[in-house]
């Protein structure tokens, strides 16, 4: 074999394990605005650390970047039901919608109800609704195909909002349903199309009066749409993360944000992806559609599975949450601390402990860093 070759040991899930104080999973929003939030700032090419309140980062970024957002809305994905004919008490987990009052779901419990199984739509408060869903199919998964019915054409798009929940990670423990502020502060500020049953979390410390002083610095907002599935919360199963098989996501690229990303690479600026959601977006665009004038967005489904050694292609910088320990999300980031080689592993796993030592609030409602 020649000296330019070299072997790289295959990476086990277990080497992205790490251990978090039960403490410091942030069970509530921070109290006060959402961009006073921590930020550990990572500078890749001095190894630097600093640390800063989230509306800081600005001072990262320079006139001519390039801030990708995922305007995904998490939807109230959480429904209430009972079956017809025996009264059992049904959770439905909306994932996917796949055709106008068709959709992917999860039922719990989902053993006992075959196809032809009809559900009753219950109101959190009011009890019965007139609505209801028809178990179609089962899939090999082991999701539902189900079609919702009731007096409008459009059975339970309009009538969501009112009767389902919205579905917190299994980690934020509630005693009862989800409280108006959690709906509120587990969505972004500039979230506007509905679809994702989890939020882009590292989106949610901005507030309306940051996203105007980004315009203001010079710094450009570049709009993209991944609908989060519910595989985000799946833990890694296999014994070595290259056996991994990721879930499929849709996501949309407006012509706009296309042409931004172009010109901004072509006069020298940084493309910084808000969010993991945001970086598999980018690192999913084929280097075509790049190259050439689109008049309609790209639009298509991605598995993207991004763990070491990975090449970015498209993204020079990163914004995101603290993960969970051996997840997709954690390989991600150990991915970009260091491209092309295994040594972001490391990196993070000491930028973790890090963290944790400065009592940083980890997850979905926690703090935030940031890498350069």
């Amino acid at each position: 074999m020649g000296s330019g070759h070299q072997i790289i040991p295959p990476l086990r899930t277990d080497q992205f394990d790490f251990h978090l104080p039960q403490e410091l999973i942030a069970q509530h929003p921070i109290e006060g605005p959402r961009d006073s939030s921590r930020l550990l700032v990572y500078e890749r090419h001095t190894g630097q650390r600093k640390h800063h309140c989230f509306r800081d980062h600005l001072k990262y970024c320079r006139a001519g970047d390039l801030l990708i957002m995922n305007n995904s809305r998490v939807i109230p994905a959480r429904l209430r039901g009972t079956k017809r004919g025996t009264g059992g008490q049904i959770e439905i987990f909306m994932l996917e919608e796949t055709s106008p009052n068709h959709w992917l779901v999860m039922l719990k419990p989902g053993k006992r109800t075959p196809p032809g199984t009809t559900i009753e739509i219950m109101h959190p408060r009011k009890g019965v609704t007139g609505l209801s869903c028809r178990v179609e199919s089962k899939t090999p998964s082991g999701h539902f195909q189900v079609i919702f019915e009731g007096p409008e054409p459009n059975a339970i798009e309009n009538q969501l909002d009112e009767l389902g929940e919205i579905p917190l990670p299994p980690y934020i423990r509630r005693s009862g349903a989800p409280s108006q502020e959690d709906a509120d502060r587990y969505q972004t500020v500039y979230a506007d199309q509905g679809g994702s049953v989890a939020a882009p979390t590292a989106g949610l410390h901005y507030t309306p009066n940051l996203l105007e002083a980004v315009r203001s610095s010079g710094v450009q907002i570049g709009w993209v749409t991944l609908h989060v599935g519910l595989g985000t919360f799946n833990p890694i199963k296999t014994e070595l993360a290259s056996e991994h098989r990721m879930h499929e996501e849709r996501f949309s690229v407006p012509q706009e944000t296309l042409s931004a990303i172009k010109q901004t690479r072509e006069r020298g600026g940084r493309v910084i992806a808000v969010g993991t959601t945001s970086l598999r977006v980018l690192e999913s665009i084929p280097s075509d559609v790049l190259s050439k004038t689109m008049h309609c967005p790209y639009q298509a489904r991605t598995s993207i599975f991004i763990y070491p050694p990975h090449d970015f292609r498209l993204t020079d910088a990163l914004i995101t949450n603290f993960h969970l320990p051996q997840s997709s999300l954690m390989m991600l980031v150990s991915a970009f601390t260091s491209p092309g080689s295994l040594d972001g592993l490391n990196i993070v796993k000491d930028l973790y402990q890090g963290a944790i030592a400065e009592r940083y609030r980890f997850f979905s409602f926690g703090d935030a860093m940031m890498i350069l």
